[in-house]
């Protein structure tokens, strides 16, 4: 009785009244005719000569339906990607850095410089906030920078530790932030404040501008017995960089785990040149493979040096676009192989044959950066010059400070070098070994 009390009176006058029980079922019978009636048109055999469109439904996707399915629009940026020749090429660069970059960084970036491509920097949360301001300031105040709108400087800092994920999650928001703002880019590079480029942006972009978009240049090899895989696949860790404000060392539990079943694991090179139809996959993820892999490496020493070289080589659409080089020339100690030496003049002449678009690591203002702009790149002045500066250099004036046509190239030395290079990364014999554990 006293529930009956607490009941609305306007409540119980709307559920006593059942006029509105013959609208509703008219209404879910007409519904339910309405269904009936289009699943037999479609799925019924018709015997008219002049069957409707609706008689023959192909399994294969519409075009009408193609706008509704990721994989469709990945699929679509492949092959719309695959041989595209008739622009020239773009760049989209990611140059990081950590305390005390902020001047290389401004360095690599007027070296590596060109209207067509696109740059975000990125100073990591151990830089102090003045030194992020003032690099941010430096490049607000460039005026070819303000003009062309091609540079980006990241504003929330992420804490980046080298060997652990959070490398990962930096550059995949790099990716991001580049895809937001263009996508009118075919690849993307990784450079640290400690890599120099060994040639020009007209040496680069007249030879890629003639490569298929599809290729993705990633040193990689099949993670097999051995040292790596016992101390890299089996052993988990946890990076401070994912909760903590400071960083410090990763941390290695005393636990080992199994191999993977569900693929095969691929290590190499930190350091990449991926094609944009291959990064957008890694962010769209539309069949989550990339996504089960980052949960995967959450927890895997040197995470940076097999994420995407095996999101790569087990995915069907991309294996065959991976090119088992990072451009890079890098001088490793000897034994054992694992931290690159610093490079001097002494590996000058090294560095040119090797044909390399990048060489690591230098230190701050080493004389051989120096001799790197002066012979290499014929570099005075801020950037280093192409066929985009029309200004006159007269007096020491900068070219580049008038603009011209940002399609054109004028290819020196280093494009010889580099397409000698290519011949060799792109024979056959070379090409047959890549991704080989899947083969």
């Amino acid at each position: 009785m006293a529930m009956r009390k607490n009941v609305n009176p306007h409540f119980s006058k709307v559920f006593s009244d059942r006029k509105w029980a013959i609208h509703f079922f008219a209404s879910l019978l007409v519904a339910a005719t309405l269904v009936l009636a289009a699943f037999s048109r479609i799925y019924l055999p018709s015997y008219d000569d002049n069957a409707s469109e609706f008689d023959a439904i192909s399994v294969a996707k519409s075009d009408e339906s193609i706008d509704y399915f990721v994989e469709d629009e990945i699929m679509r940026s492949l092959e719309s990607s695959r041989d595209s020749k008739d622009q020239p090429g773009r760049f989209a660069y990611l140059i990081s850095g950590t305390r005390g970059d902020s001047h290389r960084i401004m360095r690599v970036l007027q070296a590596v410089y060109h209207p067509r491509n696109q740059y975000v920097l990125h100073m990591d949360f151990e830089a102090p906030p003045k030194e992020r301001l003032d690099l941010t300031m430096s490049v607000k105040s460039d005026p070819t920078f303000h003009e062309v709108e091609n540079v980006l400087v990241m504003d929330k800092s992420n804490l980046v530790t080298y060997k652990g994920p959070t490398m990962i999650a930096c550059t995949l928001q790099a990716i991001s932030i580049l895809l937001r703002e263009s996508t009118n880019w075919d690849w993307f590079i990784n450079l640290s404040a400690s890599d120099y480029p060994l040639m020009t942006q007209d040496d680069m972009l007249y030879v890629f501008s003639n490569l298929s978009r599809n290729l993705n240049f990633i040193e990689h090899m099949p993670m097999v017995a051995g040292w790596k895989l016992n101390q890299r696949a089996k052993t988990i860790i946890v990076d401070p960089g994912l909760y903590l404000s400071k960083k410090s060392d990763l941390a290695v539990t005393t636990q080992r785990r199994s191999l993977p079943t569900a693929f095969k694991l691929f290590t190499g090179s930190a350091w990449v040149m991926l094609s944009r139809s291959f990064v957008e996959y890694c962010i769209w993820g539309w069949d989550n493979f990339p996504r089960t892999l980052l949960l995967y490496f959450t927890n895997f020493i040197s995470s940076p040096e097999s994420y995407f070289h095996t999101a790569i080589c087990n995915s069907e659409e991309f294996r065959n676009t991976a090119i088992s080089h990072d451009l890079h020339y890098i001088a490793w100690d000897n034994p054992p192989k694992q931290h690159p030496r610093v490079l001097t003049m002494k590996d000058f002449d090294k560095m040119v044959k090797s044909g390399a678009l990048f060489a690591r690591k230098f230190v701050k203002d080493d004389p051989v950066l120096d001799k790197i702009d002066r012979e290499l790149l014929g570099r005075s002045n801020r950037f280093a010059p192409g066929a985009w500066c029309i200004g006159s250099s007269d007096n020491g004036a900068d070219p580049c400070s008038l603009r011209g046509n940002f399609s054109i190239f004028r290819p020196g030395p280093g494009a010889v070098r580099l397409q000698e290079l290519m011949n060799t990364l792109l024979s056959d014999q070379f090409r047959s070994k890549q991704c080989s554990a899947n083969r």
